[in-house]
């Protein structure tokens, strides 16, 4: 096996680190990154829509290096730091030197998913370093037919399943492909058994819980395919041509093709089934399309070798130079915060997640105004109600009191005391049954002039709940 690249990919990670840290604390919290946050404050098992790990690293990142966007967002550089190091090893275990491995770890580090997923802590963060080192040590077992690496395709996955039950899609499409083209050998290992009894151990705290809990997470999963599954399904094979970059599809095309037709890489063969089979399942399933994105990753690790034999040192250098200028004038564009917030209207379009990140502290400053209209004698038996999990972490993060929401986990963390029968500022639509008394008293507008989700919401100011809390909050609940 060839050596790896240490000093070239040494120097894409730096570079990637740099670019993501100096950009990391403008504009402000994802909506997600609030409700991490607020989920890391209330550390469990298991939350209504994710296990534990997500949660767990936004506690730690905010200990260490402060409650702030860049210091919760620590976490999500070093992951995206080490996916591309994975990905540089990927391509390695295809054979790939210096040059493969070094064409690997740029094009990662400037794919438009790993830029969005770099720049702010998500689960989808953790998700595309698990895939990524699950791919390689898949990939080992293939390769060298040591049935002992059935123990780290367990803990890599046991770990993966505490943050996102995805990773199963993985597991299941890479089966069924070497099911369908082997090497099949690798399946009659007794480390098998072993490594699946490690997984479904690691897995098990976050597995109890949901199970205690009637396995809320297949009910997000059941409202995502039902509310969002047709557009999902639109959207699917146009998206996979942009996750990475339009520069980068044909790399990840050799890649399959490389897999599927080189005799030397035929213990690999699988790989190039299994993403037709992920991408299969998902469209049955109503996933959304960059579900699959962190495979194309491992694809394009397998391209980087046939594309660099195909051309000569004086393309190689003006593809270099194509992909550098797309990288940054695309991926960097619309993953990171780079222009003004009033400037974003045409970069929603395609990554609405920039807008999410702007507008909060306006927000809470609506809200606390509607809340200033309850006199002082009251509040202590107020409620602040949100309609979602954004809206509720934003209000804590800035200070605001007395904030419930039904959404997600925070459905968990309530109802508020039956005592709290005073007045009731609700943010967001709700139904007249819920409330008695309620007048409009304020519609949000950021001042931004950034039109995201939040903007335009209704405030409302209400005499009350129409019942004890404890008797309404069932109704409250949603799970997306």
């Amino acid at each position: 096996m060839k050596r790896f690249a240490w000093v070239p990919v040494g120097l894409v990670v730096a570079a990637q680190a740099v670019v993501l840290t100096l950009f990391s604390g403008r504009y402000g919290f994802h909506r997600d990154e609030l409700y991490f946050l607020a989920a890391g404050k209330r550390l469990a098992w298991g939350y209504t829509d994710q296990p534990p790990l997500t949660p767990l690293l936004a506690r730690i990142s905010t200990e260490i290096f402060g409650e702030t966007p860049a210091g919760l967002r620590v976490a999500a550089t070093l992951c995206a730091a080490a996916t591309v190091i994975t990905l540089a090893l990927v391509a390695r275990e295809f054979g790939g030197g210096r040059g493969p491995q070094v064409l690997t770890a740029a094009i990662t580090a400037l794919a438009a998913f790993v830029v969005v997923d770099g720049h702010m802590l998500s689960t989808t963060t953790v998700d595309m370093l698990v895939w990524s080192a699950l791919g390689l040590v898949f990939l080992r077992l293939f390769r060298i037919g040591d049935g002992r690496w059935w123990l780290a395709i367990g803990a890599v996955a046991g770990i993966g399943m505490e943050s996102k039950w995805l990773v199963l899609l993985m597991i299941a499409s890479i089966g069924l492909a070497v099911l369908a083209v082997g090497p099949r050998t690798v399946l009659g290992s007794g480390w098998l058994p072993v490594g699946i009894l490690l997984a479904l151990a690691l897995a098990a705290p976050g597995f109890v819980w949901q199970m205690a809990h009637d396995l809320p997470m297949l009910s997000v999963a059941h409202g995502i395919s039902v509310d969002d599954g047709a557009e999902n399904r639109i959207l699917f094979v146009p998206m996979q041509l942009l996750y990475l970059s339009p520069v980068v599809v044909p790399v990840w095309i050799a890649g399959a093709l490389r897999l599927w037709r080189d005799p030397e890489l035929r213990w690999a063969r699988s790989f190039a089934v299994a993403y037709p089979v992920l991408c299969v399942l998902l469209l049955l399933l109503g996933g959304k399309p960059y579900y699959s994105a962190p495979f194309l990753l491992l694809l394009a690790a397998a391209g980087a070798e046939p594309c660099l034999r195909w051309l000569d040192r004086t393309w190689r250098r003006v593809v270099a130079i194509l992909f550098a200028v797309e990288g940054a004038a695309v991926s960097l564009l619309v993953g990171l915060p780079l222009l003004p917030v009033s400037a974003l209207g045409p970069i929603l379009a395609v990554n609405k997640e920039q807008g999410e990140q702007a507008g909060w502290p306006e927000l809470a400053t609506t809200v606390s105004r509607v809340w200033s209209e309850i006199p002082a004698e009251r509040r202590s038996i107020s409620v602040i109600f949100t309609r979602n999990y954004g809206q509720a972490g934003a209000l804590q993060y800035y200070g605001l009191p007395s904030v419930y929401s039904g959404h997600m986990s925070y459905a968990d963390w309530g109802p508020p005391p039956n005592s709290s029968f005073g007045p009731v500022v609700v943010v967001g639509q709700y139904r007249p049954e819920w409330f008695a008394g309620c007048r409009e008293r304020a519609v949000h507008d950021n001042g931004l002039g950034v039109d995201n989700e939040e903007q335009g919401v209704k405030i409302s100011l209400c005499t009350g709940p129409s019942r004890q809390w404890s008797s309404l909050w069932p109704e409250l609940r949603r799970f997306y």
